[in-house]
């Protein structure tokens, strides 16, 4: 006879629970850059919204910033780190290939023995980490999950590109998803289009700065990287990458909206990915959000934190007021992959 498995008892529903932020003490004016590259702080505005970022100092590792921000949630979502069954970190920016830093952070927060492991899915990647958390909660996997999105992009940035010297930031963003009684989190519209995976990557592959021996070569010698060869950085096809965001990513929301049942009339709050001023301007007009509804525009003081973005304009716009618990927000990430993901959330 064969065996059958038992059905899931989870949660009915998933929802955002409390949400915190960590960002850089030192904060990093236009005219910093300006020191590198040959343009002005209002061309640099024009073309981003940007006018300062925050950079992280020695100490304000991926790790360390993680842990502030997941601090925050925990404590807005009232619960304990001992509750934590799973911790999910989306980053580009840890070096190390293994162990994965979520096992550090679960370990530095008190959280016990919780599942814990990284992603890579760039910009999109707190979306990518919200839909899996919302699956381990009802499917009983685990009954709160910490979900953060963190970079320290200055490490991957070019100061001498004058196409991307501006835009990046560094910060932490995270959520505790947990239970609900009536559905919280709409269904994730996500996607990639690797075909277009070279408008956004990284220059130069880790292995090219390999000097040891190759495994498998035919001799002891060793393989040694160029001397003059230049530090990998984060460069990316600006007005291919604008037109496919602009274009492509509000056909991506507005699924999201009809996927969750709910129309831009319904909406209270639109937190796209903070990439870029004119790509969020361009998206509110392409879907005709009203304007009683309430837009994330972070990247004005944060510049672009790819995974942390979200969640870091999210708990910027509870703690201000500019949006409150229960609100309705759209929220949408795109970015290298190239890859996306939108859903509606209730705010926490």
């Amino acid at each position: 006879m064969t065996a059958k498995i038992k059905p899931t008892k989870g949660a009915p529903y998933a929802r955002i629970m409390g949400v915190g932020g960590y960002r850089p003490t030192r904060v990093v004016p236009n005219e910093e850059i300006l020191k590198h590259i040959d343009s002005s702080d209002e061309w640099i505005r024009s073309r981003s919204g940007i006018a300062t970022r925050h950079w992280a100092g020695p100490e304000e590792t991926v790790a360390v910033m993680s842990v502030e921000a997941a601090g925050k949630a925990i404590a807005d979502a009232g619960i304990s780190p001992e509750q934590i069954g799973a911790v999910v970190v989306s980053t580009v920016s840890h070096f190390k290939q293994t162990p994965a830093v979520a096992t550090e952070i679960a370990h530095r927060i008190g959280a016990g023995r919780p599942a814990a492991f990284d992603i890579s899915a760039g910009c999109a990647g707190f979306g990518y980490g919200l839909t899996l958390a919302k699956g381990m909660v009802t499917d009983g996997s685990a009954e709160y999950v910490l979900v953060i999105g963190v970079e320290r992009l200055s490490d991957l940035t070019d100061l001498e590109d004058r196409a991307t010297a501006f835009l990046f930031g560094d910060g932490a963003g995270a959520v505790i998803v947990g239970p609900a009684k009536e559905p919280s989190i709409g269904p994730t519209v996500w996607g990639s289009e690797g075909d277009k995976a070279e408008t956004i990557k990284q220059t130069i592959a880790w292995d090219a700065y390999r000097t040891t021996p190759v495994p498998g070569g035919d001799g002891p010698e060793e393989r040694t990287a160029p001397e003059a060869i230049r530090y990998p950085a984060i460069t990316q096809e600006g007005q291919a990458v604008f037109r496919w965001a602009v274009f492509e990513m509000a056909k991506v929301a507005q699924q999201a909206l009809d996927a969750a049942g709910v129309s831009p009339d319904d909406l209270d709050v639109f937190i796209p990915h903070q990439a870029n001023m004119r790509i969020i301007d361009s998206m509110v007009k392409t879907l005709k959000l009203p304007e009683n509804v309430t837009v994330a525009r972070d990247v004005e003081t944060t510049g672009n934190t790819s995974a942390a973005s979200i969640p870091l304009a999210m708990e910027r716009l509870l703690a201000t007021g500019q949006a409150k618990s229960g609100d309705t927000a759209l929220v949408i990430g795109f970015g290298a992959g190239l890859v996306y993901a939108a859903t509606v959330v209730t705010l926490p």
